[in-house]
């Protein structure tokens, strides 16, 4: 029996389907990226994002590769390439969660840190 190659599968399709196709998987790739990637596809340097968090080049090459932030550190590092960080919860069996509060609960310590400032 003669086998087909994926190629020779690809090609049978038909080309506008073929792109919608295509076009969904750039979509799935780039809901998926490291930091190093979202900077890079946002055109920004290690330099330029390390001014806008005040820390040194080599502190933004040591975030992008770490694999355990605290959110408060990741939600910084989004902000300074000029996005919004969201937390989002995956179950199999129900539609995407968006999880908030972390946004409130670091304001409100934040306040409550200046105000131990002023107070004391």
């Amino acid at each position: 029996m003669a086998m087909t190659t994926l190629e020779e599968k690809l090609n049978k399709i038909d080309p506008a389907r073929r792109r919608k196709i295509e076009a969904r998987a750039k979509e799935l790739i780039a809901e998926e990226m490291s930091l190093r990637d979202l900077r890079q596809a946002l055109k920004l340097t290690q330099e330029k994002l390390a001014k806008a968090l005040h820390i040194g080049q080599d502190g933004v090459s040591r975030l992008e590769k770490r694999t355990d932030l605290l959110l408060s550190t990741l939600r910084g590092f989004v902000e300074a390439m000029g996005g919004k960080l969201s937390i989002v919860a995956n179950f199999p069996d129900r539609p995407r969660v968006l999880i908030s509060g972390f946004t409130d609960i670091d304001v409100i310590k934040r306040r409550e840190r200046k105000d131990e400032v002023v107070h004391t």
